[in-house]
């Protein structure tokens, strides 16, 4: 794989959610230890030099939140969030369609959504040469700040299947 035109792509699911009764799940906020955890994403981005310049989320108010806690560690190199409704709700081949949106220009995506679908999308686009016990570990268990960082060479508009290398899972708390 070319380091030249390398794209990574990261997989975040949001910070723990509280359930408070009568509320919507589209509404839910986060915990408080979710709100305690989810910098803990942002600063393991900056420490990894994995900093985004494209960061594109569900509009629930649990990935709103913990998109804020991660723009407020990656301080000046965050770029402006983009909301996308599509992201709630949606199959891992919805995902992957919305992720094949991306600009080229961009070479490092952040995605932050929800479970089950990024689970099976990072599953989905693990090549068979992705670091073995990454995989294993997100295949095992997807948590609150599970993140997958994956790598490929190709663009944007063709990633499908099996064509990203995983290089990390990480749960930063």
């Amino acid at each position: 794989m070319s380091k030249h035109h390398l794209k990574r792509l990261v997989l975040l699911r949001h910070a723990k959610a509280d359930y408070p009764l009568g509320m919507s799940d589209h509404e839910r906020p986060l915990a408080a230890r979710g709100n305690r955890e989810a910098p803990a994403a942002g600063a393991w981005l900056r420490e990894n030099d994995v900093v985004p310049d494209y960061i594109v989320l569900s509009d629930a108010h649990r990935t709103r939140a913990t998109c804020a806690w991660v723009i407020s560690e990656l301080g000046e190199k965050a770029p402006t969030p983009y909301l996308d409704s599509r992201i709630y709700g949606a199959s891992s081949s919805k995902l992957c369609s919305i992720i094949n949106e991306t600009p080229e220009t961009v070479t490092t995506l952040l995605v932050i959504g929800h479970q089950p679908v990024l689970q099976e999308l990072a599953m989905a686009l693990a090549a068979v040469d992705s670091e073995e016990e990454a995989v294993y570990e997100l295949a095992m268990n997807y948590p609150t700040l599970g993140m997958t960082v994956l790598e490929t060479d190709k663009p944007w508009a063709e990633i499908d299947g099996r064509d990203m290398t995983v290089t990390n899972f990480v749960v930063p708390r």
